[in-house]
């Protein structure tokens, strides 16, 4: 078993023990969530823990769009409890980058795609390749998708 699943269910037992239904139902659907992540396809296959942090990541990031729509929708009990579920999930997430330097990184980026001759909005892929690796997982993509256009155009 991966370091991070464990943790994740040592957490769970945790959460379950203090009785904190909150932590512990979000727990229970985001191992539920590498489970199924673990049996789809052809083959049974354990998740290495990048594995892990993407089903997070895609679960923290479920959370943020229904607590968006819960709003929107006037359920401000709903959202509030979607929120609060993300942060659970944020805790187990490394440290997202800042505005500044995600900015400074994006800018890093766009000078090294026009040393290779590519500018204005056309450079959004050649930007975007030498980018993403060096964000990698500390922030999404829309994020680092909307600075690139921000500073292209």
């Amino acid at each position: 078993m991966t370091t991070l699943k464990a943790k994740l269910q040592d957490d769970l037992t945790a959460a379950i023990k203090a009785r904190d239904e909150l932590r512990s139902a979000t727990l229970r659907l985001t191992l539920s969530a590498i489970g199924y992540e673990e049996t789809a396809g052809k083959q049974a296959r354990e998740l290495s823990d990048d594995e892990v942090l993407k089903v997070i990541t895609r679960e923290a990031k479920k959370r943020r769009e229904a607590a968006d729509a819960f709003a929107k929708g006037g359920r401000a009990d709903s959202a509030e409890r979607e929120r609060a579920e993300g942060e659970v999930l944020a805790g187990y997430l490394p440290q997202q980058l800042s505005d500044e330097e995600l900015t400074a990184l994006v800018a890093e980026a766009v000078a090294e795609a026009k040393a290779g001759g590519a500018e204005g909005p056309k450079a959004m892929g050649a930007v975007m390749k030498v980018v993403k690796p060096k964000v990698g997982n500390r922030a999404e993509g829309g994020r680092v998708s909307a600075e690139v256009k921000r500073q292209l155009s």
